[in-house]
């Protein structure tokens, strides 16, 4: 899973089926069907007296003694927060990587003595390799465990952000951010299991909100320090700082204990068999063991099949997609509204998205209200369509912002705080969006949840890497006013989208193979009947 924004969503599991899929090693719903189809391949493949063997043989299943500590879920408090914020750090890291950078991006362009679109590129490939590299790096995990991807992910994000401090040339900054983001996506996919690897469901509340910040607020607070850095040392002290944040939360690496609950079993059967000789003890995992191979194909292949045949999948990526796309259209659009209209220095105007930042919070608050309304609703019987109040509130409120930021930052005359509201009130759209949008996918396919997901972060990366090529010379061929315009408008005509979702969406999902069948009123409707 991606910036797993997807952490954000409420837990549909009971705590029973929590502890059930940790030990086994199913990430998500969606593998306990993997799981089976898996077994059953194995067992029709099977042949001989090596079946006939393996079902014979008396196995020993291996598990957490309560009390001794060997359960994550048991560390003490002080060690769960230390995983929780070190694990944060990893993804605040990331996060103000991908948008650092744009405190000083004319400078390379004087220094390298190369074009604008050219540097543009470090932006662009850095967010376009979050969209590739949890496809691989997710299954990885599952099997090797989360510390490993931790260390060897940020040891290359910090080995790689070298090159682009010291570099003499467009290109190795370029390539050099493109392998540093492949390296920086491990987090955004991994810190949401570590979370649930420690702390049980009724105490996740605080340890995901903190999470969930350093994912939203990272992207904002990255050109608030790199304005600063840029205008007083210049663009290559960006990196330099980069460099030795990455380094820090490197070694935080080596400091974090294993949580999987799946590896750290593993690895006690492992010990025990070689202890006794014993070949009979086993973890559940390895009795249930899938292919790392088996694990890729569906990591790879799933999430197209969704994006192509699911109508709601579909939608509302491209929804999510246009949202993303403008928070980085804002990295490009607030320097020009202050800096080049209202002739501010870089580091105030970095300060300029601190508007951004506080509508952010101001939605993070306000999502309590979306849960009171969800229990309201769902009384007799959950349905998808119940998560979508916010993002039906957030479709009026994003063009409204959007309308603001156009008309207001175009002008110097205008006060600046016009286009600081515009941005608030972005914030605020965006959170109301993402949170609801993101639980509606789940909520709606539950079996295949890590897979929607993964087809939302890939296109979402992907189109968003593109912004930084064609922003500029947007604004510049339209003017300030009508290029802002234009993205209002856009978010004006799809306002429709959320609500045609929340009265068609049952009838929808009724018709899919692969959708929840939860319908209003409580209960759901068989395969059979749907189709």
């Amino acid at each position: 899973m991606e910036p797993a924004e997807a952490e954000l969503f409420p837990n549909e599991l009971t705590r029973a089926q929590d502890e059930r899929y940790r030990l086994e090693g199913i990430e998500n719903p969606r593998d306990v069907e993997l799981s089976r189809q898996w077994t059953a391949h194995s067992q029709r493949t099977a042949v001989g007296s090596q079946h006939e063997a393996h079902l014979g043989e008396k196995i020993k299943l291996v598990t957490f003694e309560p009390g001794t500590g060997e359960d994550p879920r048991e560390f003490s408090n002080s060690k769960k927060w230390f995983v929780t914020l070190s694990a944060s750090s990893l993804c605040l890291a990331v996060a103000l990587g991908s948008s650092i950078v744009t405190g000083d991006l004319q400078g390379p362009v004087a220094t390298l003595h190369s074009s604008q679109e050219i540097i543009n590129l470090s932006v662009a490939l850095f967010v376009a390799a979050f969209g590739i590299g949890p496809l691989l790096l997710a299954p990885l995990s599952e099997v090797l465990g989360r510390k490993p991807i931790y260390i060897v992910s940020m040891f290359g994000y910090f080995i790689f952000t070298l090159p682009s401090a010291l570099a003499k040339n467009s290109a190795t900054l370029v390539v050099c951010r493109l392998i540093a983001g492949l390296f920086a996506s491990a987090p955004m996919c991994n810190v949401g299991g570590s979370i649930g690897d420690i702390w049980k469901i009724e105490d996740r509340g605080v340890p995901m909100a903190i999470f969930s910040g350093t994912i939203f607020l990272g992207p904002c607070l990255g050109p608030m320090i790199g304005g600063w850095i840029g205008q007083k040392a210049g663009w290559r002290y960006l990196y330099w700082v980069l460099f030795a944040l990455t380094g820090v939360t490197f070694l935080s690496t080596l400091a974090m204990p294993e949580t999987l609950a799946v590896v750290l079993l593993r690895r006690k059967a492992e010990r025990i068999r070689k202890e006794t000789g014993d070949s009979s003890y086993k973890s559940q995992a390895e009795i249930d063991h899938i292919p790392l191979s088996h694990r890729l194909k569906i990591a790879l292949i799933r999430p197209f099949i969704l994006m192509f045949r699911e109508p709601i999948v579909l939608c509302m990526s491209l929804y999510l997609t246009l949202v993303y796309s403008i928070l980085y259209m804002f990295f490009f659009s607030m320097p020009v509204a202050f800096a080049e209209i209202r002739g501010w220095k870089g580091g105030v105007t970095g300060l300029t998205f601190a508007s951004i930042m506080v509508g952010l919070l101001i939605g993070m608050f306000l999502m309590p209200l979306q849960e009171r309304k969800f229990r309201q609703v769902t009384k007799e019987g959950a349905f998808p369509e119940a998560r979508l109040y916010p993002m039906m509130v957030g479709s009026f409120i994003l063009p409204v912002g959007l309308y603001i930021f156009a008309f207001t930052g175009a002008y110097e005359w205008v006060n600046f705080m016009g286009p600081c509201v515009g941005g608030a009130l972005f914030g605020i759209s965006c959170i109301l969006i993402y949170v609801s949008a993101n639980s509606y996918i789940v909520d709606s396919y539950s079996e295949y949840a890590a897979s929607a997901i993964a087809a939302k972060t890939l296109l979402r990366s992907e189109v968003a890497s593109a912004v930084p090529l064609y922003i500029n010379q947007m604004i510049s061929g339209m003017g300030f006013q009508y290029a802002n315009l234009l993205v209002a408008l856009v978010a004006t005509v799809i306002i429709p989208m959320p609500f045609y979702f929340y009265f068609r969406g049952e009838k929808i999902r009724l018709g899919s193979v692969r959708a929840s069948k939860a319908v209003r009123g409580g209960g759901a409707v068989s395969k059979d009947v749907a189709h």
